[in-house]
């Protein structure tokens, strides 16, 4: 009897054992996906992805400040997926780094906004006033063509470079007149009093194409799966989070740390987005053509392999 208890014990031990080590292989293979996002009410997608990740898959979200850090952290390995600008991708793609668009991310997200009492009412009246204006945005890159279409040129403003997140606060304190900048701080600006939008600047042929979502050449090539697998996750977020209001509200102010008006005010002027159709193309290829022609690059990159459509595609 002692011996067949003993033996009993023994399975049991070796048994457990095996659970254990069993487990801690499980946790050892789940698999880490970095993905960068901007630190902008149109970057949010990402912190909705663990609602929908496949069991094996842990996503880390890291923030970045400018569209340029997060390219660079998608080209060097440092993420596995990046959300910024078309301005920050084309960018890299012109300069044939392995960076490739494989997703949509945001359309809108962009505002003209000026001092409440400045007397700025258009595009025109930013003539000699002080406009922040983010260098190598896809802000920076449409407000360009709006002076364009003006009769103006970015010689007829003084421009002056600040952040993204310090534009909102930059009015606020009368450094400057104006900012051509990024939700929420148009949400911010209103929700003050400080401010009033000028435009929403969707008039040119770019549109509302703002935010894309990239990872780099060598991924595609050895793991195509994951790709799919985080496209698919990617827009059951941006789904989510624009049918749930409330949810992309609670989110943004977790995340961004933003004062419920302000991200309300800033919400209407976002739409999260994933498809890459015929019309982002086009307009893709406009956008690339303004870049070339105020020479922020030196040529085109090669659109048969810097934008992949066929993941969105096969979702």
């Amino acid at each position: 009897m002692h011996s067949t208890n003993r033996r009993q014990f023994m399975c049991l031990a070796a048994s457990a054992a095996a659970l254990a080590a069993t487990g801690r292989a499980a946790r050892a293979e789940e698999r880490v996906v970095k993905v960068g996002t901007l630190k902008l009410i149109h970057g949010i997608t990402p912190y909705f992805y663990e609602k929908f990740v496949p069991a094996g898959i842990k996503v880390v979200v890291l923030p970045f400040e400018s569209p340029t850090d997060g390219k660079n952290a998608v080209v060097t390995g440092s993420v596995d997926f990046g959300i910024f600008g078309l301005a920050a991708a084309t960018l890299g793609g012109a300069n044939g780094e392995p960076v490739v668009v494989v997703g949509a991310a945001c359309n809108r997200g962009m505002a003209v906004v000026a001092g409440k009492d400045s007397g700025i009412n258009s595009i025109k009246d930013l003539k000699g006033k002080r406009v922040a204006i983010w260098p190598g945005s896809t802000q920076e890159v449409v407000i360009l063509d709006r002076l364009a279409a003006e009769g103006m040129s970015v010689k007829d403003v003084q421009a002056v470079r600040v952040s993204f997140s310090d534009m909102a606060p930059a009015l606020a304190r009368g450094d400057i007149d104006a900012y051509v900048g990024a939700e929420p701080a148009a949400g911010i600006s209103l929700a003050s009093g400080v401010g009033k939008i000028v435009e929403y600047p969707y008039s040119t042929p770019t549109g509302s194409l703002n935010m894309v979502l990239s990872t780099r050449r060598e991924l595609i090539e050895k793991d195509p799966d994951l790709i799919r697998a985080m496209l698919k996750v990617h827009r059951q977020a941006s789904e989510f989070a624009m049918s749930h209001r409330d949810a992309f509200v609670e989110m943004a102010m977790q995340k961004l740390g933003q004062q419920k008006p302000s991200i309300e005010a800033a919400a209407p002027n976002v739409e999260l987005t994933w498809n890459i159709d015929d019309q982002f193309m086009k307009q893709a290829q406009y956008y690339g053509s303004q870049m070339l022609d105020k020479k922020q690059i030196r040529q085109l990159p090669d659109y048969k392999t810097f934008i992949d459509p066929s993941f969105v595609r096969s979702i």
